[in-house]
């Protein structure tokens, strides 16, 4: 996941209760088929925290987990799966398939760690200098693991097919690099079977272990990144007329695009422009030749953020032509809006309900965090949620992609009940139709 790091308290959010949800009709020999999945899920948990252990020691960067990699293929191919590896430099993906016939459904898990030195004194802590699983991906491959686990048990009884995709680099790619989601999709891993619809989750510590959290539309926000040079004058900064001041020019820049969201964006719809460093000049009395700012732009619209590039660049470039200046901009995509399909997330919502008590199901406000699970979700309805792993009474709430991040480990049988559970239905029932 990436965030800005403003966002870090941002999100006393949530739990404006259970109103999207609705526990929906049960359906035949539902129940004995939950109770099967959490009792193997109960009986598998311990060698689940090991698992997850393991991983946390383990943490490599994006496009670098080879060791992760080879740890998730090698604990598949234990479980029986034929695997396949070397998807987007360090993907793997596996494929059950059921007993009987049914749509194909996919669970998404994330595997790279952050440049971030673990400040949290446990047994289990990283081996790695400067590399942790502050953002949860460990969880997050441990859950998937589980899920592959618990339906390759129960696979006579399984309609459809079920792909688990265990992708890298959703951290981003280093510079110069393809990696994460888009890349997994450009070398085919939602063909063959192609999945009708995929899913997965995200450790959040403003929920208590035991809950999740979703909601239909934008969950988590599109998310841009920018790098922009103003190219001026240099001159004696008692002689401003001969040059061009590239600190002056850049400050009615940072000053102007903060007009996008106010005047330029239907205050109906969000969005967040900011300027995260400026740096310029050299020396007190020299007027500055250039200035370099960078920053991100975050929307929960998909609209706005197709349209932000041009409004963008609108501003800089005009700004640039009053002052005689120059720019160059190099303007990224990191990922488009976190979009739950509002149809598969009410199903979703109903299937967690019965599998985990409709008071563990939280409806959950937006955040403007990204995920490159976005892209999955432009190819293939998808439904992204949140696993709450915070302890509340044991102090563990500090919020990911910090130092101090502690998830609490019983968050990962809430989360592979959730999942094989919810795979489970949408095989079962086929709420698409696409299996029929």
């Amino acid at each position: 996941m990436r965030l800005n790091c403003d966002l870090i308290r941002v999100i006393a959010m949530i739990v404006v209760g259970v109103s999207l949800l609705g526990t929906g009709p049960a359906v035949a020999g539902e129940t004995d088929m939950f109770e099967a999945i959490e009792a193997i899920a109960q009986e598998i948990e311990p060698q689940l925290v090991e698992a997850r252990r393991w991983f946390h020691q383990h943490p490599e960067l994006s496009n670098r987990e080879e060791k992760t990699s080879a740890e998730i293929a090698r604990r598949l191919r234990e479980m029986g799966y034929e695997v396949q590896t070397g998807v987007a430099h360090h993907g793997v993906v596996a494929v059950l398939e059921g007993a009987l016939p049914g749509p194909v459904a996919a669970w998404r898990s994330d595997i790279d760690a952050l440049p971030i030195e673990e400040a949290v004194d446990v047994p289990y802590r990283s081996t790695n200098p400067g590399v942790m699983h502050a953002c949860g991906h460990d969880i997050h491959t441990t859950v998937g693991l589980g899920a592959a686990e618990v339906l390759m048990r129960l696979k006579d009884r399984l309609h459809g097919t079920v792909k688990f995709i265990f992708q890298p680099a959703e951290e981003g790619a280093p510079a110069g690099e393809d990696g994460g989601a888009a890349m997994m999709i450009a070398e085919g891993v939602l063909d063959h079977p192609a999945p009708e619809a995929i899913f997965g989750l995200h450790v959040m510590p403003f929920a208590e272990a035991g809950q999740v959290g979703l909601r239909p539309g934008g969950l988590m926000a599109a998310a841009d990144t920018f790098r922009l040079n103003i190219h001026g004058r240099m001159t004696h900064g008692s002689a401003p007329q001969d040059g061009i001041d590239a600190i002056y020019v850049a400050s009615q820049i940072v000053t102007a695009l903060q007009a996008l969201p106010s005047r330029e964006v239907d205050a109906r719809k969000s969005l967040v422009v900011s300027v995260g460093t400026f740096n310029a000049g050299d020396r007190w009395n020299i007027i500055a030749e250039e200035a370099v700012l960078t920053g991100t732009v975050r929307t929960l619209d998909s609209e706005t953020w197709q349209q932000i590039p041009e409004r963008f660049e609108r501003v800089v470039a005009g700004i640039c032509e009053a002052n005689r200046a120059t720019y160059t901009l190099d303007y990224e995509r990191v990922a488009p809006v976190v979009d739950n399909d509002p149809a598969l997330a009410r199903f979703a919502a109903s299937s967690l309900s019965r599998s985990l008590g409709s008071g563990n199901v939280l409806e959950v406000e937006p955040i403007t965090a990204s995920e490159d699970f976005a892209y999955f979700q432009q190819e293939i309805p998808g439904v992204y949620l949140f696993l709450g792993v915070a302890n509340t009474a044991e102090g563990w709430t500090e919020y990911i992609h910090t130092p101090t991040f502690r998830p609490d480990e019983r968050a990962i049988l809430t989360g592979v009940t959730a999942a094989a559970a919810l795979l489970w239905d949408f095989t079962a029932e086929d709420p698409t139709g696409a299996g029929q």
